[in-house]
């Protein structure tokens, strides 16, 4: 029996970079992370995001170059706000390096149309999500077509995204 490999799996076996690339204005809406930002409730984040803190720093710890980029709108909605006020313990405190790129300014880009992650510029993961922002499956691909697709939308991004520490959610 074969089974699919976690995305922690995939991130065990990566060897150079892991990028992710995200262009949803929400998911999860249901995270109890998201629903204790939303009500003003005290949260500790940093036992919630421990598992992916601890994954992401052996990632990076392996030598591994970990890269997100976000597409926002602008006004940023609620979650996207939630996420920004998140990142520096979900995402950089692992070593994670994270750009934002307001969304009118990819309408250039040849995008594809779901939510990837790039494992060592040969295995694109593309994650797939409800109109709510629940996660509702994947599928990965290793066509070089769609790896050259995902890597050259990936750097465009990038390239033209903001840093976190410079970016402000509006």
């Amino acid at each position: 029996m074969s089974t699919t490999p976690t995305l922690a799996d995939m991130l065990g076996q990566c060897t150079s970079t892991a990028l992710h690339l995200e262009m949803r204005d929400g998911y999860g809406y249901s995270s109890p992370g998201y629903l204790a930002w939303r009500d003003n409730i005290a949260f500790d984040r940093t036992e919630f995001d421990a598992p992916w803190v601890k994954l992401i720093k052996e990632t990076v710890g392996r030598g591994v170059v970990v890269r997100r980029a976000r597409i926002v709108s602008e006004p940023a909605s609620a979650y996207i706000r939630y996420e920004h006020s998140a990142t520096p313990y979900a995402n950089l405190a692992g070593g994670e390096l994270v750009r934002w790129l307001p969304r009118q300014k990819a309408s250039d880009l040849a995008l594809p149309g779901n939510d990837f992650w790039l494992f060592d510029d040969r295995l694109v993961r593309f994650g797939f999500h409800s109109g709510e922002g629940e996660a509702t499956g994947h599928e990965d691909r290793d066509d070089p077509a769609v790896v050259k697709l995902c890597q050259t939308a990936f750097e465009a991004v990038w390239e033209r995204g903001v840093d976190h520490q410079d970016y402000r959610a509006l």
